[in-house]
C-alpha cells in the first residue's frame, strides 16, 4: 500500500509519517515551501523524510503572500 504524507517538519506530520510506516505503507512525503520566514520547518521535513526512508520527498513551491499577509511569510509582521 502507498500513502501520502503532508510533511511540515512537524511533530503532528512526524507522528503521521511514522505511524504510516508502521503500519506497512510505502510512504511519499510532500511538502510545501510557502515562502516561509523560517526555512527550519522544510530543512525539518527533509531531514525526517531521509531518516525515516520515504520513497520520494517533493517540496511543491507557490507564493502565500499572493493572497494576503501573515507573520509567517512578512517580516514587517510581528510574531505574535
Amino acid at each position: 500500500m502507498k500513502a501520502v504524507i503532508l510533511l511540515s517538519g512537524g511533530l503532528d506530520s512526524s507522528t503521521v509519517l511514522y505511524q504510516a510506516l508502521a503500519d506497512g505503507f510505502d510512504c511519499y512525503a510532500l511538502s510545501f515551501d510557502y515562502q516561509q520566514r523560517h526555512r527550519r520547518e522544510l530543512e525539518a521535513a527533509a531531514d525526517l523524510a531521509k531518516v525515516a526512508g520515504v520513497k520520494e520527498h517533493q517540496v511543491v513551491s507557490f507564493d502565500l503572500r499572493l493572497w494576503g499577509g501573515s507573520a509567517l511569510t512578512d517580516a514587517t509582521i510581528e510574531l505574535p
